[in-house]
């Protein structure tokens, strides 16, 4: 670490987790009072949220990690909606399979999970993970949850 890291650091207050929907960050709960009790600009946060996740469609579960400084000032990041969000999407049901390896809620093929994986593969977490490594990530999730993967869709 440098010396001018360490000056500079910022004595942290808390970290908030949050999922909010895409474009849809309001002053209203759950981000008014997460905010508030640190003592957190809502309006700023709101208008920097939306402004980030303008290119994903409304209603998009997005989740969000709030650094909360002790002088009132934060930083947030954002990841992409979760794969099992992107799974039941692409599937088309509400909830997986009460019991999964059982019950199959949905077939979905290959294709499908190679597409979740390419926009996975975007979240700074995931960069240094291989293509394939995710998709099998992704494969161990549906099956978790009773979608059913084939090769190709009949």
């Amino acid at each position: 670490m440098a010396a001018k890291e360490i000056l500079t650091r910022r004595p942290v207050a808390a970290t908030i987790k949050l999922t909010v929907p895409a474009g849809g960050a309001r002053p209203a709960p759950p981000v008014g009072p997460a905010l508030g009790q640190y003592r957190l600009n809502l309006m700023a946060f709101c208008k920097d949220f939306n402004a980030r996740t303008q290119k994903y469609k409304p209603e998009t579960p997005m989740a969000v990690s709030i650094t909360a400084f002790k002088d009132n000032t934060f930083e947030f990041t954002v990841k992409s909606p979760s794969v099992t969000w992107y799974l039941k999407k692409a599937a088309g049901i509400e909830s997986g399979s009460g019991r999964p390896g059982h019950v199959t809620a949905s077939t979905l093929s290959l294709k499908h999970v190679y597409e979740i994986a390419k926009v996975k593969q975007n979240d700074h977490y995931l960069q240094n993970m291989s293509l394939e490594a995710i998709t099998k990530s992704i494969i161990g999730t549906a099956n978790s949850m009773g979608i059913q993967i084939v090769r190709n869709l009949d």
